[in-house]
């Protein structure tokens, strides 16, 4: 047998070993043989580079980071479901719905059939279209706006109970196209490993494992995802090409099983609201038992036929609702708080609680939000203390019990500097000053703060930031554990110092060191925006750092500005004698332009510009290379000659001679705000191919909407 039939036979056996042991849960080898023959397999891959097959079994334990995500449309828009909260919204949900099939004139559901409804738990998770062609997986999205969403399926490829190629079976003909609706999740027991390994290694813990797996899918290295054991439930219906496929939601599920989709086995029928009732509480107490978060139970009608004829709102459909589960609440001992420092420096208060079980998990640690929530619940060390999960998921105080303090217990108290860096800290509101119980944020001012600096060492290199490629989350990890120095922004820019260094790391060949060095140099010229917008600077997200970049010329411009320069917009909206008092200007200001700062963010801004740290950064930076010219400088009275200049537009649709990001560009450069959703304070839309429900309501709202036609024209293009 030579290199290339063997490269088929593993294949073949590989995948049969996966579904054998994740689909039929009756494993045909060990996990040591299935190891070393998926090495032989990559072994024998990279000999045959001509080979290579997307869905080949070696993408289960990641590959290559991808460039950039991609946004894609979904071929049928991903629905938001309605939430109901109680017994009685939930038998108005079937009473209405009831009527409507009556009405829909359907003799299905009139002999008490024990499927009208569909009952299961609702996953906790992040909702995903799965996409097969020929039986092939071919793309995996995010929901995103419910139009399009993020391609993903380098993620999500590495999702071991996920197939990537469907078998027939039991006389299944599968369509052409099959789109699977579900739910992508990290298993509980592996999200405790997970965040055990964080704290170990000095790591903040994820807060809920939705976020956890959020952010694991949005990677752009899927190893991260291999390496944190992703599940999947499917649970709905995207598009199918062969409309014979199924007639009843439960019998599109029994055939995808039987394909291999993992599904949930908690799924039950329902003749009316009793049952379902019932079926509610059943799940409520299974739910512990279950190995990924719930937050409630879905319900829907079974019939296809009359899913389409009870049809959707604007944003849901009428055949579908979840029921949300209260959340749970238990007393225990509040034993202590820690001060923890969150990546922009916000200090967050943890408690640590006498082990408590809760929603089938032993909490042992809750947030308590921040330290104006303390003082209204005038916290203790030794206060029993209600807990409660929100959201069945993140366990938090609730209130105390007053009768069952402790005498001479301590009250608790927020830091005075940053536990880490032992800088200042900044409390937000300003009036919390005069009433703690208002205080919402204390944060670290400092913006070299070790406890931060990791984090805003991710941001700096990410893909709409300093864009540099091969010096993702783990590369950065890997280099801060080795005897680099990596503490600093301008630490990036000495890098080319330590190329023999780096190359010694582990993973870190020729090849990735070089590109990652190639694409720190080209990061040199992104511009004064980009710079603003990657250095973590509070708020100064891409708008904010864009609007500056067109206003003021370089960074130098920018730090001479007073702080008056930098709003003009509330500085024109004060009164004659505020704006006297404050800072000495008689007049508004003759040029209004947009910096989207306001009275208080530019004050912080300003403040944060000329601190010592911050003016050291942007020097290193500049003596390094990084160019701090703005490439948005626009003069402000071409803004205002603009036909665009003021006016709130959205784009929806697909454009022929731009891409979303650069036309946002360059409607901003003419003075014009690009908002993502449509109101009634919307001056404009900009309509594509495929404007979808952004142009449906801005027709119903009679808001001008243009075609490209007229926008090209209108651009002089």
């Amino acid at each position: 047998m030579n290199e290339t039939e063997r490269i088929h036979e593993l294949r073949d056996l590989l995948t049969r070993a996966n579904k054998a042991y994740y689909t039929d849960a009756d494993p045909i080898m060990s996990d040591r043989e299935f190891d070393t023959l998926l090495k032989e397999l990559a072994k024998l891959e990279a000999n045959h580079p001509d080979l290579q097959d997307p869905n080949s079994p070696t993408v289960r334990v990641g590959g290559e980071p991808i460039d950039a995500f991609e946004t894609r449309k979904h071929a049928i828009p991903m629905l938001s479901i309605d939430n109901t909260y109680n017994e009685q919204e939930m038998r108005t949900w079937v009473d209405r719905t009831t009527k409507a099939m009556g009405t829909a004139g359907s003799d299905l559901f009139t002999g008490g059939a024990e499927d009208i409804f569909v009952c299961e738990p609702k996953v906790d998770g992040v909702a995903l279209s799965v996409r097969y062609e020929s039986g092939d997986f071919t793309q995996a999205l995010t929901r995103g706006d419910g139009t399009e969403g993020d391609d993903v399926s380098h993620a999500i490829r590495t999702i071991r109970s996920l197939p990537l190629k469907l078998e027939p079976k039991d006389g299944i003909n599968i369509p052409d196209t099959l789109e699977i609706r579900g739910e992508v999740y990290i298993p509980l027991s592996e999200f405790l490993r997970i965040n055990e390994a964080r704290e170990e290694n000095g790591e903040e813990p994820f807060m809920n494992p939705r976020n956890a797996c959020a952010g694991t899918i949005k990677q752009l290295n899927p190893k991260v995802a291999a390496q944190r054991n992703l599940g999947f439930l499917a649970h709905g219906i995207g598009e199918v090409s062969d409309p014979g496929f199924a007639s009843t939601f439960t019998e599109f599920i029994e055939s995808i099983t039987k394909l291999g989709l993992p599904t949930t086995d908690q799924r039950t029928t329902a003749a009316d609201a009793d049952a379902i009732l019932k079926e509610i509480n059943r799940i409520d107490t299974a739910r512990h038992d279950l190995d990924y978060a719930t937050d409630g139970v879905v319900v829907r009608v079974n019939d296809l036929a009359q899913q389409e004829a009870l049809g959707t709102t604007s944003k849901s459909p009428r055949w579908i609702i979840a029921y949300k589960f209260p959340a749970e609440r238990k007393p225990t001992i509040l034993l202590d708080v820690a001060h923890q420092v969150g990546k922009t420096g916000k200090i967050t208060p943890r408690a640590t609680l006498e082990p408590v079980l809760l929603a089938g998990t032993t909490v042992t640690h809750a947030t308590l939000h921040n330290y104006g929530m303390v003082r209204q619940r005038d916290l203790h060390i030794g206060d029993t203390v209600e807990v409660e999960k929100a959201g069945e998921i993140i366990p938090q105080v609730i209130s105390v019990v007053d009768s069952k303090r402790p005498k001479n217990a301590v009250p608790v108290k927020p830091p005075t500097e940053c536990p880490d860096c032992a800088s200042p800290l900044e409390i937000e509101p300003h009036e919390a000053i005069e009433d703690p119980t208002r205080e919402t944020i204390r944060r670290c001012v400092n913006p070299e703060c070790p406890a931060q600096i990791r984090e805003k060492l991710v941001w700096f290199v990410g893909r709409r930031q300093m864009d540099i490629d091969s010096l993702g989350e783990q590369t950065i990890d890997q280099i801060r554990a080795s005897d680099i120095p990596l503490n600093h922004f301008a630490d990036i820019y000495r890098l080319h110092e330590h190329r023999e260094a780096l190359l010694e790391l582990d993973r870190m060949g020729e090849k990735k060191v070089e590109n990652m060095l190639s694409s720190i140099e080209a990061s040199k010229s992104r511009g004064l925006a980009r710079v603003l917008a990657s250095m973590g600077i509070r708020h100064v997200g891409t708008s904010t750092a864009k609007a500056l970049a067109r206003v003021f010329p370089d960074y130098d411009a920018l730090l001479a500005a007073d702080l008056h320069q930098l709003m003009p917009m509330a500085i024109n909206r004060m009164s004659a004698k505020k704006r006297k008092e404050l800072f000495g200007l008689d007049e508004q200001i003759a040029d209004e332009y947009e910096t989207g700062l306001g009275e208080e963010t530019a004050q912080v801004f300003h403040a944060y510009l000329h601190s010592k740290p911050a003016r050291e950064t942007f020097e290193e930076l500049r003596k390094l290379g990084v160019d701090l010219q703005s490439h948005d400088y626009t003069d402000t009275k071409t803004q205002q000659s603009s036909a665009f200049s003021g006016k709130k537009i959205v784009l929806t649709g697909s454009l022929e001679h731009f891409t979303r990001p650069e036309l946002t560009d360059k409607l901003e450069s003419m003075g014009a705000k690009v908002s993502g959703s449509v109101s009634k304070n919307t001056d404009l839309v900009i309509a594509g191919e495929s404007a979808g429900s952004k142009l449906t309501k801005a027709e119903s709202l009679g808001i001008e909407v243009w075609d490209e036609a007229r926008l090209l024209n209108e651009l002089g293009a």
